[in-house]
Formats: structure tokens, C-alpha cells, sequence
């Protein structure tokens, strides 16, 4: 053990340490330390939470790339039908990192009531189709089933059927325009076997969910044509490159888009989170340094004569800043055992008690989520850790200052 831990360690268990002047900035210093941990934890947690689940809601019903025709049509409805006779299909061997292909097609209608009516797009799948994101969003029911015959089950979101008046169990008409107004529209009558919820009012609030075989009939597609294709991937980090890929292994009719793109706004908006989090691991870590500056400031101004007797024996300035340096670590550390206790105990409260909800129309989603990793939790205490230590650097050379003669008569 070298001896400027030791004597560090001697002056943090000496009761004259904890009755000393410095006392209170000390608890300052440490209660800084952890109020900036539990905000960093917690930033962090909510950021990447809210941009997980946004994302996951937007994939949910569009997956993360989707393969059309090329064609003028920008709406959601689909329009010029495609062949599922495709290489990439239903196995896209050629990309390495899909895990899924669906075949979809979807239509604008009017969902009518004796005393109401609502418009939405029906969102036609088959047998081959995800449910795994639908069977979180389920809150009542169950999931359709399309893998025998044509049937007219249907799921529809929460918020429409409240809307409406809908339970599970209601039938309901849905009404689809032809293409000549000319001519008398469509009309097909939906049972609801299933209600959803993804909290993602915008999405909830466009699409109702059916069998593809409806719209073929409607549209007068073959039974081998579809609207479009929804390709999911395992990795969301390699979206960009994915997305290049499976443009790349399809005929040159076809185009790709990748979810950001899809929807460009709301993945630009969260990526603010990112530039946020930052910006508050920075305000916060410089507080905490300048409330660790303070503190050490005033230990070495309470322990100026001790400074001088060990400079009289022949210790080096850079020992004695050792010597400090050692003492505010301790408190950083105790200051970050503090905060990781209350912020992980915050964090798993709202996980599973849900103690904080959010406003879906203005976040897309009912609580706030929080993601809890190790690995960042980690990186944090030891930046923290190191950050505050380097900073403690530069004020730590008024020891070298400090003169020996004057020190030890120092009062």
C-alpha cells in the first residue's frame, strides 16, 4: 500500500474528518455527484427508451423496409399490384440479416355505423404475416386468423373502436370506393375479434386490420398479386446498409424504402433525443466537477499545515496531490454509489409500475419507457468517475504553492 493511500485513507475514517468545517460543502459535493448521475441515468434511459419504442411502433406496421412497384402513387393505399413470384420471396436468401418478408396490400375506406362513420385504410395480410408486435399491442380478443379460407375477421385499434362504440364481437360495414364513381362502391361487413393498442395514436388512428384476399377480390388483382412487400431485418443499426442491399437483389421495377424514409419527420425528431442526452451529460458532469473542485479547494485549505509538515519531510508535491486526489475520489465514488442506487431504483419503478405517463399525441406512446443496459450504466460512472478526476488535475496544484515554512505556522 503506498502511502498517500494510506494517509487518505486515515483522514476519510478520522471522526475529525466528519465534524470538520468542510463537512457540509463535502456532502454538497457528494449530493451533486449523485443528483447528476440519477438525471444522467435517467436522460439516457428515457432517450433511448422512447426512440426504441417509437421505432418499434413505426416497424410494427410498416416493417423496416418495404418493396413496391415504382409508380406515381404516394399515398398509403396501394397501387400497381406486384407478383409474389419473386426470388426474394417468402425466403430473401440474398441478404444477409432478414428475417422476414410479408406480403400486404392496403385501401382507403369508410368504416359506417347507424350514427357515425370513420375513414381508414384496411391493411390486408395473409397467412404469412408478423404477428409477434401485434401480440404486445392486444389488449382485448385475439389475433385474426387467415391461414384457411377467406373470413371477414378483423383487428381494430383501441381508438378507433371507442370512437365508434366497438367492442369484440361487433360487426361493422366497411364501404370502398371504385375507381369509377359511376359505379356502386363496395361494401364488406367486418367482425372485430381483436382490439390493439400501440400508443401510437397516428398509426392506430389509419389502420384497420384484414385479410389481403378482400382487397385481390375488390381490386381485381390475381390471387398472386399483392400491394407490396414489408422485409424485417435483425439489426435496426444497419438499416441504411440493409436497405441498400435489398435494392440492390431486386429487379430494377422495384423500388425500396427504408422506414426512416418512410417516415423521415417523426426519425428526425427523436434523433434530437441523441443531441439532448449530450447535452445533459455535459451540464451535468461539469456541475458535479465544479461542486468536486469546490470541496477539494477547501480540503486543502483546511489541511494546509498537514501540507506543509509532510513537504517538511521530504514528500513531493506530486505525492500530496496524490494524496487529495485519492480523498475526492472517495467521495466521487460514494456520491456515485448514492446515485445509481436511487436512479436504478426510479428506473425500475417506472418499468414496472409505470409511474410516469405520457401524452401519446404528443410522444406516441402512454408511459414513459426506459431502457436499462449495463453496459451504459458502466461507460457513465466510469466517465463520470474519470472526467471529475481529471478536472481535480488542474486545482490540485495550489499544493505546489504552498510553502512548507508558512504552512506549518499557518492558524
Amino acid at each position: 500500500m503506498n502511502y498517500e493511500f494510506f494517509i487518505a485513507k486515515r483522514i476519510i475514517g478520522s471522526k475529525a474528518y466528519k465534524s470538520s468545517i468542510s463537512a457540509p460543502i463535502i456532502k454538497i459535493g457528494i449530493a451533486a455527484i449523485a443528483i447528476g448521475i440519477v438525471v444522467m441515468m435517467i436522460a439516457i434511459a428515457t432517450g433511448i427508451g422512447l426512440q426504441q419504442k417509437i421505432r418499434d411502433k413505426v416497424v410494427a406496421f410498416n416493417g423496416h423496409v418495404t418493396i413496391t412497384n415504382y409508380d406515381s402513387n404516394n399515398s398509403q393505399e396501394s397501387g400497381t399490384p406486384i407478383s409474389i413470384n419473386q426470388e426474394f420471396y417468402p425466403n430473401f436468401d440474398a441478404v444477409k440479416g432478414v428475417t422476414h418478408v410479408q406480403a400486404v396490400a392496403s385501401k382507403f375506406g369508410v368504416i359506417r355505423t347507424e350514427t357515425d362513420f370513420e375513414g381508414a385504410y384496411l391493411k390486408g395480410v395473409g397467412a404469412d404475416y408478423n404477428w409477434g408486435y401485434f401480440k404486445e399491442f392486444l389488449v382485448s380478443g385475439r389475433l385474426p386468423d387467415y391461414s384457411g379460407k377467406r373470413n371477414e375477421e378483423v383487428l381494430i385499434s383501441e381508438y378507433l373502436a371507442n370512437r365508434l362504440g366497438f367492442n369484440v364481437g361487433d360487426t361493422f360495414q366497411m364501404v370502398f370506393a371504385k375507381d369509377d364513381p359511376e359505379k356502386l362502391p363496395n361494401i364488406i361487413t367486418y367482425n372485430v375479434v381483436g382490439l390493439f393498442n400501440s400508443g401510437f395514436q397516428e398509426l392506430d388512428a389509419t389502420y384497420v386490420i384484414g385479410d389481403i384476399r378482400h382487397l385481390q377480390r375488390i381490386n381485381r388483382w390475381k390471387p398472386d398479386q399483392v400491394g407490396s412487400f414489408e422485409v424485417f431485418i435483425d439489426d435496426y443499426s444497419e438499416l441504411e446498409e440493409k436497405g441498400l442491399e435489398i435494392y440492390h437483389n431486386t429487379p430494377s421495377t422495384f423500388n425500396t424504402i427504408t422506414i426512416t424514409g418512410k417516415y423521415f419527420s417523426i426519425f428526425e425528431w427523436i434523433k434530437i433525443f441523441d443531441k439532448n442526452i449530450f447535452g445533459i451529460i455535459g451540464i451535468m458532469i461539469l456541475i458535479a466537477g465544479i461542486n468536486m473542485i469546490t470541496a477539494l479547494l477547501v480540503l486543502i485549505l483546511e489541511r494546509t499545515q498537514m501540507i506543509g509538515i509532510l513537504k517538511a519531510l521530504g514528500s513531493s508535491n506530486w505525492s500530496i496531490r496524490k494524496l487529495f486526489i485519492y480523498n475526492a475520489g472517495y467521495l466521487i465514488i460514494l456520491g456515485l454509489f448514492w446515485g445509481n442506487l436511487i436512479g436504478l431504483g426510479l428506473l425500475f419503478a417506472q418499468k414496472y409500475f409505470k409511474l410516469f405517463p405520457l401524452d401519446p399525441s404528443v410522444y406516441y406512446v402512454t408511459e414513459a419507457p426506459v431502457f436499462i443496459s449495463f453496459g451504459y450504466i458502466l461507460a457513465l460512472n466510469l466517465g463520470t468517475l474519470v472526467l471529475c478526476l481529471l478536472m481535480l488535475l488542474v486545482p490540485s496544484y495550489i499544493i505546489t504553492k504552498i510553502s512548507p515554512v508558512k504552512a506549518i505556522r499557518f492558524q
